[in-house]
């Protein structure tokens, strides 16, 4: 399991879709963030995770969240998937995994795939909620849930 409700994540920094480094320092302090962590992009699963905060992406915003994707493919995989299905957050790469494993997210399925984790963090970097399934519905709605509580 991964970070637990009231650990303070970790600092770091990545390439987003863009090519962009995106930092969490610029935004600990500032808004809450909703953190889900995939297997792949373009999978049935992934797809149906990612177009599921797409299409709620706006209550997260209204509330001051920003959602951010993280998977080990590439910032182009990122760029392609996102335009596919017109994704209007944040798809961060990490092809060696080290924020995967500063969340220590465990991977899943007899140790075969990346796990899928959700968590969300309130505005001063502390994990309010977190979610490990496999599964891809769910992880949207939970953290929604936790977005309204802190908001």
């Amino acid at each position: 399991m991964g970070l637990k409700i009231g650990d303070r994540i970790p600092e770091f920094s990545l390439t987003d879709q863009d090519g962009n480094t995106f930092n969490t320092a610029d935004l600990i302090g500032k808004k809450p963030l909703v953190i889900f962590f995939y297997p792949k992009d373009n999978t049935p699963g992934c797809t149906k995770e990612a177009c599921s905060f797409r299409d709620s992406y706006q209550e997260f915003t209204e509330r001051g969240a920003e959602v951010i994707g993280i998977s080990a493919d590439s910032e182009f995989s990122h760029r392609k998937f996102a335009s596919m299905y017109n994704l209007p957050f944040i798809l961060l790469s990490d092809p060696k995994n080290k924020v995967r494993r500063l969340f220590k997210v465990e991977k899943s399925l007899f140790n075969l795939l990346p796990g899928r984790e959700t968590f969300v963090v309130d505005k001063e970097g502390f994990v309010v909620m977190s979610f490990n399934n496999m599964g891809a519905s769910g992880h949207m709605k939970r953290a929604l849930k936790a977005i309204k509580s802190i908001s």
